[in-house]
């Protein structure tokens, strides 16, 4: 990404980077969010609601008015079922669990909760919630609760909703969940049912469940774990202090892997990372900055790879090509799955995002598969994994999940773990790395040159910028060739993509606006050279400049 590097990125975290796990759980109980305040208020995001107790943004009250409005949404959608709510390892996570029990129990939801201890990836909850469902119809249905901010830094709370087809809730759901929850904070929670913690588990409406467990027996159903042993590939992992960190040695236990966790270190505080390009602790496994721990190990293993803090993102990192960018990865993934899955439907499709690489373009079309493009977020291919017409699901952001092998739903929700696995298994069959498979992939089909840049938006400019038609931009060139295609709906499913992209026949564009800050984000991705590239930004920038200022 084009942006100013901090000068200790990659650099083990100083003392004074480290946040305050007392005073921002203190926060947490004590701050009471201004309602009144748009950075305080209840905002979900393609992820949910995210934000820190040390601002006002994401505190005990968030979360209980957060809770409540679930509950009224279950009652209204007729949702009866259990309820599978899972944590990940950030200081926020656990009172928040705490909290949104106390309203779960309250308004006599059955909570299903891992066994002490033991923290829970998001592909777990999802598993969990589809497995639960499966031949359940209506008000027999369950869905499931994420306490995470996902790879954000350790000062960081999120909250995130999974109905019944155990994927991300799509944008109707968390607007009506969200606009509750701001009505419950503006009237300092009047309404919130709420029993205090002890009366909540003596109530007898939580049950353990063991989340671990049934999602290692089940892997094997999506990797081939008996080409990666007779294979003999030697796999590390860095759990990056997320949640799944009790899961990789399960997994390499049951399934007999040479499998090396190369650290389990949990704390909240996150002091054993690298710090990111600017400067923050953020366990993000497509960052070479956060992932220099793992990278300078590169050559000890065949493959290696991390995931984020809940494990529904990967990295993969190869002797080869060191760190893989997720474009390069999920490319490979793709033509790969499309090869080596005979038990998928004949008319199966691959799901990726308008801003991801258009090489997967290219591989579908070489073997004469279906691209479903859809916006950005990965609840666009929620349904398409539930009903088996989407075999896997990628965004940029180094997130994705498959079908099993035979064709059936695995997860509905991001999977860092299958897909980091996937990588040993590509690595088993093929005798190289994915690195290498990258490539001879794009010997055959060109190769992209992809960048994102970043430029200062008003608010009025951002919601121009969301709502341009093709008609806005009136270039009939770009970078030098003709302009094929203007979109501001992604072609998978006609759905708004906040932004517009532009097309040519070796290029692209496209530009969105932040929901978090006044910035707007430019992609760009050049199948030509690094000059090719540039003049793509630099004309995608003018171009959006002038549409915006002549909106």
């Amino acid at each position: 990404m084009s942006s100013q590097v901090h000068p200790l990125a990659g650099q083990p975290a100083p003392p004074d980077a480290l946040v305050d796990v007392e005073a921002l759980r203190e926060a947490y109980f004590w701050r009471r969010p201004d309602p009144a305040s748009p950075e305080q208020q209840v905002v979900f995001g393609t992820s949910g609601h995210r934000g820190s107790a040390l601002d006002g943004s994401f505190n005990e009250w968030h979360v209980l008015a957060i809770a409540q409005a679930i509950c009224d949404h279950r009652r209204r959608q007729g949702i009866a079922g259990p309820l599978f709510l899972g944590a990940d390892t950030h200081a926020l996570s656990e009172p928040a669990t705490a909290s949104a029990l106390e309203v779960l129990a309250a308004n006599g939801v059955e909570v299903m909760l891992a066994p002490p201890g033991q923290f829970t990836p998001t592909p777990a909850v999802s598993l969990a919630i589809l497995e639960y469902n499966r031949g359940k119809e209506g008000s027999a249905r369950g869905d499931g609760i994420v306490m995470t901010p996902s790879h954000n830094p350790p000062r960081d709370g999120g909250f995130k909703y999974n109905p019944p087809h155990g994927g991300p809730a799509d944008g109707a759901t968390t607007a009506g969940i969200q606009a509750d929850a701001n009505a419950y904070l503006r009237h300092d929670l009047a309404g919130v049912q709420r029993l205090d913690a002890e009366r909540a588990f003596a109530r007898g409406s939580c049950h353990e469940h063991d989340y671990l467990a049934q999602y290692v027996a089940a892997l094997a159903e999506v990797v081939d774990f008996d080409l990666i042993r007779a294979a003999g590939v030697r796999m590390g992992v860095d759990p990056l202090g997320g949640a799944g960190v009790d899961y990789w040695p399960a997994i390499a236990e049951r399934y007999r892997l040479p499998l090396t966790v190369v650290s389990d270190a949990v704390d909240p505080r996150f002091a054993f990372m690298t710090l990111d390009w600017d400067g923050k602790i953020r366990m993000d496994p497509s960052s070479p900055y956060a992932m220099r721990r793992l990278t300078a190990l590169q050559d000890r293993f065949d493959v290696a790879f991390a995931c984020d803090t809940d494990h529904d993102r990967h990295g993969i990192v190869t002797p080869s090509s060191g760190l893989m960018p997720p474009n390069h990865y999920l490319s490979v993934c793709v033509d790969y799955l499309l090869r080596h899955r005979p038990g998928w439907r004949a008319d199966t499709a691959i799901g990726k995002t308008v801003v991801t690489t258009a090489l997967i373009h290219r591989v579908a079309q070489r073997l004469g598969t279906r691209v479903f493009e859809t916006p950005v977020g990965f609840k666009w291919f929620a349904q398409g994994l539930l009903d088996g017409s989407l075999g896997m699901g990628c965004e940029e952001s180094a997130g994705a999940s498959l079908l099993r092998r035979d064709g059936r739903t695995w997860t509905t929700d991001k999977d860092g773990i299958a897909a980091a696995l996937l990588a040993a298994e590509i690595t088993a069959r093929a005798g190289v790395d994915p690195g290498a498979c990258y490539r001879a992939l794009t010997a055959a089909l060109g190769t992209p040159l992809a960048d994102r840049v970043e430029a200062h938006a008003t608010r009025e400019q951002k919601q121009r910028l969301a709502a341009l038609t093709p008609d806005s931009v009136k270039a009939t060139s770009l970078a030098g060739e003709p302009v094929e295609a203007v979109q501001s709906r992604a072609p998978g499913n006609g759905e708004p993509i906040g932004g517009i992209k532009v097309c040519t026949a070796s290029g692209w564009f496209a530009a969105r606006p932040s929901g978090t800050e006044d910035i707007y984000k430019i992609y760009a991705e050049s199948f030509r050279d690094e000059g090719h590239l540039r003049a793509l930004l630099q004309e995608a920038q003018g171009l959006v400049d002038g549409a915006l200022a002549a909106s």
